[in-house]
């Protein structure tokens, strides 16, 4: 059975590696190169592909448009989950069993499932087509997953670090900033590096939500595209496209995979 296992992984990532090389491949080539030769090595580097696919086709206006809505979702989200999360793991107060089973609950409610009751209720208050509320939904979905992981993770800190600052006269707030943060790091790393995956590469929402141009994501730019470079025949242009919206999460993965893979075991998996 191991041996099956490892047989169907290494298929699995065969696949994946070459797709992302030949993607790469096909982005510093020539349009005539990619229809008469697709597997074939490019002649010459043609980096124009990446100006037309920045310049031409607003991949750059997309790309900083899903920074600016990954950032801020971010940022909303730690403002969220780290005092609940510190609330639900240290203190032991009434309901609180009762609302960390509601927001575990929310680990079965994806915000896609609750597309259009969200657009229609964002639409009477008038909420569409914003970053800001864009990113508020994105936070608000990934607090149940992002609790859970940070909850188990500050369960596992010892409550002497939390009783000695409570001698030296510290207050809450203060035992959370000065000694809480500190020893979560790993944690609440890992929540962002998942999270920043998941913002990153939302569609569905950010499809639905947004419909200026000049306000859309990466994905729904990269998938306007697509549509046209069908017709336009410039598929260098578009796998350019693709190889620059991979970079930024190959990169963090790249430089971060050993803290996630800590964080994870550290964390929610253990608690």
């Amino acid at each position: 059975m191991r041996i099956f296992l490892r047989v169907v992984l290494l298929i699995a990532t065969f696949i994946f590696v070459y797709s992302l090389i030949w993607n790469i491949i096909a982005a510093f080539k020539t349009n005539t190169e990619i229809m008469e030769s697709p597997w074939s090595i490019p002649e010459v580097l043609n980096f124009s592909n990446f100006t037309r696919a920045f310049v031409e086709s607003s991949m750059g206006e997309f790309i900083l448009n899903s920074f600016f809505v990954t950032g801020l979702s971010m940022c909303l989200l730690l403002l969220l989950v780290v005092p609940t999360s510190y609330a639900l793991s240290r203190f032991d107060f009434k309901g609180r069993k009762l609302l960390h089973n509601i927001y575990m609950g929310g680990l079965f409610i994806q915000p896609v499932y609750i597309m259009i009751p969200l657009f229609l209720m964002m639409n009477n208050f008038h909420m569409l087509d914003n970053r800001f509320w864009l990113s508020l939904v994105y936070a608000a979905g990934a607090l149940p997953f992002s609790i859970y992981l940070l909850t188990g993770f500050m369960r596992s800190i010892p409550r002497e670090y939390e009783e000695s600052s409570y001698i030296d006269g510290s207050s809450y707030f203060r035992t959370l900033i000065s000694i809480i943060l500190p020893l979560a790091r790993p944690g609440i790393l890992t929540v962002i590096i998942f999270n920043f995956f998941t913002f990153w590469n939302e569609y569905a929402l950010a499809l639905v939500l947004i419909s200026s141009d000049e306000k859309k994501t990466i994905p729904v730019g990269l998938a306007n595209l697509m549509e046209v470079q069908k017709f336009a025949t410039d598929w260098a242009a578009l796998f350019a496209g693709l190889v620059l919206v991979l970079l930024p999460t190959i990169t963090l993965y790249a430089l971060t995979q050993k803290k996630l893979t800590e964080g994870l075991s550290m964390g929610g998996l253990k608690g």
